[in-house]
């Protein structure tokens, strides 16, 4: 089938291409096997406005590029990745330089007789059990998202791996996370003398040093062990930054129509909501962390009780962006009256905006 070397072949399920379309560059110098019912359920899945059927269309998009003015011999020889991968933006893919081969003939292997059925995974599982047998590749290993092809491979023995090279935005922790924690010996390496004043009740400093002067407006700043030092970065330039002592919504007293931060995420969370001076403020976190709740208290009190808002407009999504609900209990008609996912609170007398997307 391929000429000899010693490269790896991956052989790729049709949902690693539907979970990332790019993963036909991922796999630096090895090589890559599409069997041809994987792009019989490209072909399935690429109708519609979901996530499924855009990744599917971009998959098939990648191929028909790679195949463009290749001729079939070509192709049964391998097509180089190396030439192609600029077919894609980003240094992600330059070590991309392994070969991309189709299934051109019909050799397989027999399951077990425990496999019945014509499935396409068994068929799959065939065809990576005679890839197997082909000596010019030291390892041969199905890629696939699913859980239970996954199972039925290792109950005969073929070699398989879940897909993790997914990292378009799969790493939580590349996400800004608004706020910074530093050791207890930070200000070894800042200047002790920090300028501190007042303002209508509110207490600034000024911190000095290489930590500072990185800093982002509107970044919550703690110091480790130190947990009544944290502060609000109002300002920052080459000489350091201004910084404000937050308000503490953890205590009952300082509660928020009722509603106290569970947590130091919660209470930053409530510290940029009742701000009226943050014009946008975008909270990102998994269902159930208080982001709606946290933004409608805080829109309640500005709006009733400050009487800096003269009204709140909730909108929601109205197509999703899968083809499902979500996996939280509740039937469609509950989800669509209890999930509020943009709201924007009017100030009174001007139009700005305070919004938050939820």
């Amino acid at each position: 089938m391929a000429p000899k070397n010693k490269k790896n072949l991956f052989i790729l399920d049709t949902n690693v291409l539907i979970h990332d379309p790019t993963a036909l560059f991922r796999f630096d110098e090895h090589d890559i096997f599409l069997p041809m019912v994987v792009l019989e359920e490209l072909d399935n899945n690429k109708k519609g406005h979901s996530e499924v059927a855009q990744n599917a269309r971009q998959a098939s998009r990648f191929l028909a590029e790679l195949t463009q003015n290749v001729s079939p011999a070509d192709i049964h020889k391998g097509i180089s990745l190396s030439k192609r991968a600029e077919l894609i933006n980003g240094d992600d893919f330059k070590s991309s330089s392994g070969r991309l081969f189709f299934q051109t003939d019909g050799d397989t292997q027999t399951l077990p007789v425990t496999f019945p059925g014509h499935k396409n995974d068994n068929d799959i599982l065939s065809i990576t059990l005679a890839l197997q047998q082909d000596t010019h590749y030291p390892e041969v290993t199905l890629v696939s998202k699913d859980i239970n092809l996954r199972i039925k491979a290792a109950a005969i023995g073929v070699n398989i791996e879940d897909y993790h090279n997914d990292q378009a935005l799969e790493d939580v922790n590349l996400l800004y996370k608004g706020y910074e924690v530093y050791p207890a010996d930070f200000w070894k390496g800042h200047d002790k003398a920090v300028d501190s004043w007042s303002e209508e009740g509110r207490t600034f400093h000024r911190i000095k040093g290489s930590a500072a002067k990185k800093w982002l407006p509107n970044q919550f700043i703690q110091i480790k062990d130190d947990g009544d030092f944290e502060v609000i970065v109002r300002s920052a330039d080459k000489k350091g930054a201004v910084v404000e002592r937050i308000s503490n919504y953890q205590k009952d007293r300082s509660s928020v129509w009722g509603i106290t931060a569970r947590n130091k995420e919660q209470n930053y969370a409530l510290n940029l909501l009742m701000d009226p001076d943050v014009d946008f403020v975008s909270l990102v976190g998994q269902a159930g962390t208080g982001k709606t709740l946290l933004t409608l208290a805080a829109g309640l009190a500005q709006t009733l009780d400050n009487k800096i808002y003269r009204e709140i407009i909730m909108t929601r999504v109205t197509i999703s962006v899968g083809e499902d609900i979500g996996f939280l209990p509740g039937t469609e008609e509950e989800k669509m009256l209890s999930i509020p996912i943009l709201v924007t609170f009017k100030r009174k007398p001007s139009n700005n905006t305070l919004l938050e997307a939820a």
